[in-house]
């Protein structure tokens, strides 16, 4: 049953009696704990900049090859 969604629902069951209700809200936590990246939301000011490039790049026009430069 490895693979299976029945076989997951007895894993969570078994994670579940083993170590608690609240075993997945636990490791949950720690992942949210654990991270030290910050993101765009730690400093808005580069989100705006990364925003600005990654727009201009999005509305750039689609580069051309020539026969030329295909060799």
């Amino acid at each position: 049953m490895p693979g299976t969604k029945e076989g997951g629902k007895k894993a969570a069951a078994t994670n579940r009696a083993r170590h608690g209700a609240s075993f997945y809200a636990t490791i949950g936590r720690k992942g949210g704990q654990n991270g030290r990246t910050g993101g765009f939301a730690a400093n808005p000011e580069l989100a705006r900049i990364a925003g600005a490039k990654g727009g201009r790049i999005s509305r750039r026009r689609k580069a051309v090859v020539k026969a030329d430069d295909a060799k």
